[in-house]
C-alpha cells in the first residue's frame, strides 16, 4: 500500500520552526539557482540530469524516473539504474489527478509523483522515492523541483520548436531565393535566345547567345559534321563523321546530352529526323540546371531555324536543278534567266563548271551531302544540281579546286571524289561546252587508273589539244598510220601492247617503271617491246618515231575519252 498524505503535525514551538523556515529559504535559494540552470541549458537531457542530481540534496532518497505524455519514460543520470516496474508504475499514472500523488515504488517505503506543470499544462510527471517518507518541507521543495523542471522542459520544448521552425523557414526562404534565382536565369535565358530568334539572327546567333549564357564555346553542326556556326573560338570537331552519327543517334534516342572528354553534345532534332548537334567545348561534367534549359531551348530553336533553312535548301535546290539543267543543254530562255538570277546567279559574268563524280557508286544522301558541303565552302552566287548521276557546280570564280576536292574526302574518306574542271566560259551560251570539257577531264581519272583528286582541263597538255580538234577523222587516220597494226594485232589477240606502249613512252623508256604500271614482270615487258617493234616495223629508238607514237597514244586515249574510241577498223581504212 501506497503511504498516505503526512499526518498534520501538532503546533511546534518557534525555534524548530523558525529553523524549519531558514531550511526552507536556502532549500528554496538553490531551487531558483537550478531553476536558472535549467532553463539556461535548453538541452532536455541536462535538464533531467540536474534535476535528478538535485534529489539526494533535498531528501534522502532519489529521482525514480521521469514519466512524459509524450515521449514516455526518459532516462536520467540518476534514475537509470532503478527504473523497475515501469508498467506497474504507469497502471497507477493512469488512476492519479493533474495533481499527482503516492504510487507504490517497487523496493521503497515512499514514493510520491509529482506533476511537471507549465503554462501548456501537464507534461507528465516526476517520479521521486526514498525508504522513509520526507517531512512535508522536503516534500513541499520537491514540489517546487518538479514544477521547475517541468516550466524548463516546456519551454526547452518550445524553443526546440521555435528553432526548428526557424530553421524550416530559413530553408523555405533559400529554396524560394533559389527558386527565384532559377527563374529569373531562365526567364533571362528564355528572353536573351527568343530575341536571337525574333531579330532573325540565325544560326550564328543562336550558337553566340549559348555561348553568352553558359560560357563554354560553341560548334553546332550538321549530321555529316559540317560546322554550321560557332562562338567563343572553339576548335574544330575532333568527331568524324560516322562518330557524330552514332553520338547523334545515342543523344537523340536517350533525350539527354551525351558527355564525353571535354565536351558535352546535344542532338538537334525534328520528330524522328536528326539535324544536326549543339555542342559545349570544354564542359567536363554534369549540366546544371541552368545549363541544361540554356541547351534544350537553345536546341529547339535551332531545330526549328535548320528546319526553315532546309526547307529553303530544298526548294533552291530544286529550282536550282531545272536551271543547271537548262543551262548545260543550251535551252536558254528568259524564264531560264530569271530564276537564275532570282538564286543569285550573274548571268552576264564568267563562270567554270565543275563537276564531282565517285570512284564508286554514289550512296544514298552522297549527292545531298556534297552539295551541301560545297555550298557551305563556296557560298552564294553558285549554282549546284545533280545532274547525270554526278554533282554540277556552276561558279563564276575560279576556286583551290584540290583544297575543294580534299575538304570533301575529309568528311567522307570512303567514297573517293573525284573533280573535273572545265574551261572557262564567257558567257552562259558557253556553259555546255565547259560542261563538256569538265566531263572529259573527269574521263582523265579511268585512263589513268586514279581513284580520286582534281583534273582542270586547262591543265590537261596535248589532250586539251586533241579534244579540242573538230575533224575527229583527222585524229583517226593519225592514229592508226601510227598504232593501225598495233591494235589490229590487240583486237585478234586480246593482247596490251599498245597499252605497254603508251606506259614505256610516258615513262620515259623506263623497264622497271613500265613494268610496275602494267602489272608485268621486267623480261615480259622485254618481250612485248620487241613484239611491237617487229608487228609496226617502227624503230623505238629514233627519237621522232618516239615522239609520233606517243602522241598517237594519247590520241588514243582522248578518243576513248570523249566517247565511242576508233569507230572504223584498219581494213576498212584501207578500203
Amino acid at each position: 500500500m501506497a503511504p498516505s498524505n503526512p499526518p498534520v503535525a501538532s503546533e511546534p514551538s518557534s525555534a524548530p520552526v523558525a529553523s524549519e523556515a531558514a531550511q526552507l529559504i536556502t532549500g528554496m535559494q538553490g531551487l531558483l539557482v537550478l531553476s536558472m540552470l535549467m532553463n539556461e541549458s535548453g538541452d532536455e537531457r541536462a535538464i533531467l540530469r540536474v534535476a535528478g542530481t538535485a534529489v539526494p540534496s533535498l531528501i534522502d532518497g532519489r529521482l525514480h524516473g521521469v514519466y512524459l505524455h509524450k515521449g514516455g519514460w526518459q532516462p536520467t543520470d540518476e534514475g537509470e539504474h532503478v527504473m523497475a516496474g515501469t508498467a506497474d508504475l504507469e497502471a497507477q499514472f493512469a488512476v492519479l489527478s493533474s495533481a499527482g500523488g503516492a504510487i507504490a515504488v517497487v523496493g521503497q517505503t515512499w514514493g510520491w509523483a509529482y506533476p511537471l506543470r507549465s503554462l501548456k499544462g501537464q507534461a507528465g510527471f516526476f517520479v521521486v522515492s526514498a525508504m522513509r517518507e520526507p517531512p512535508p518541507e522536503q516534500q513541499f521543495l520537491l514540489r517546487v523541483l518538479a514544477q521547475q523542471t517541468g516550466i524548463a522542459l516546456s519551454n526547452t520544448s518550445l524553443h526546440t520548436r521555435e528553432r526548428s521552425r526557424s530553421t524550416e523557414l530559413r530553408e523555405a526562404n533559400e529554396a524560394l531565393e533559389a527558386t527565384v534565382a532559377a527563374l529569373q536565369r531562365s526567364t533571362t535565358t528564355h528572353r536573351r535566345l527568343d530575341r536571337v530568334a525574333v531579330d532573325g539572327e540565325g544560326i550564328a546567333g543562336i550558337a553566340a547567345a549559348v555561348n553568352e549564357l553558359t560560357g563554354y564555346p560553341v560548334t553546332v553542326e550538321d549530321p555529316a559534321g559540317n560546322v554550321l556556326a560557332s562562338a567563343g573560338s572553339p576548335p574544330p570537331s575532333a568527331e568524324g563523321s560516322a562518330e557524330l552519327a552514332a553520338l547523334l543517334a545515342r543523344g537523340q534516342s536517350e533525350g539527354r546530352p551525351v558527355y564525353g572528354d571535354g565536351w558535352l553534345l546535344v542532338a538537334i532534332s525534328a520528330g524522328s529526323e536528326v539535324l544536326g548537334s549543339l555542342t559545349l567545348i570544354g564542359h567536363a561534367g554534369t549540366a546544371d540546371e541552368h545549363e541544361t534549359t540554356v541547351l534544350e531551348h537553345g536546341a529547339t530553336l535551332l531545330a526549328m531555324e535548320m528546319s526553315k533553312l532546309q526547307s529553303v535548301v530544298e526548294v533552291e535546290l530544286r529550282i536550282g536543278r531545272d536551271v543547271v539543267d537548262e543551262l548545260l543543254v543550251d535551252l536558254v530562255g528568259e524564264h531560264t534567266l530569271a530564276r537564275a538570277q532570282a538564286l543569285g546567279f550573274d548571268t552576264d559574268a564568267a563562270h567554270r563548271v565543275a563537276v564531282v563524280s565517285a570512284a564508286h557508286k554514289w550512296q544514298p544522301g552522297r549527292a545531298t551531302y556534297v552539295i551541301r558541303r560545297m555550298g557551305s565552302l563556296v557560298g552564294k552566287g553558285s549554282l549546284f544540281a545533280e545532274h547525270a548521276g554526278s554533282v554540277v557546280l556552276l561558279t563564276d570564280v575560279d576556286r583551290d579546286w584540290a583544297a575543294l576536292c580534299d575538304d570533301l574526302c575529309h568528311h567522307d574518306p570512303s567514297t573517293g571524289y573525284r573533280l573535273g574542271v572545265g574551261g572557262v566560259s564567257e558567257n552562259i551560251f558557253g556553259l555546255p561546252r565547259a560542261y563538256h570539257e569538265a566531263q572529259l577531264a573527269l574521263r582523265m581519272f579511268d585512263l589513268a587508273r586514279l581513284t580520286g583528286g582534281v583534273t582542270v582541263f586547262d591543265d590537261m597538255g596535248v589532250f586539251r589539244l586533241l579534244a579540242e580538234i573538230q575533224d575527229r577523222s583527222a585524229i583517226e587516220r593519225y592514229v592508226r598510220t601510227w598504232l593501225g597494226a598495233l591494235i589490229d594485232y590487240d583486237t585478234r589477240h586480246g593482247g596490251s601492247l599498245v597499252e605497254t606502249l603508251g606506259s614505256y613512252l610516258n615513262l620515259g623508256g623506263s623497264y622497271d617503271a613500265t613494268s610496275t604500271a602494267v602489272a608485268v614482270h621486267r623480261s615480259t615487258v622485254r618481250y612485248r617491246l620487241q613484239r611491237i617493234r617487229d608487228i609496226s616495223g617502227r624503230d623505238l629508238n629514233d627519237p621522232d618515231v618516239r615522239f609520233n607514237l606517243q602522241l598517237a597514244t594519247r590520241a588514243l586515249e582522248t578518243l576513248h575519252a570523249v566517247g565511242g574510241g576508233l569507230r572504223r577498223s584498219t581494213e576498212n581504212m584501207a578500203q
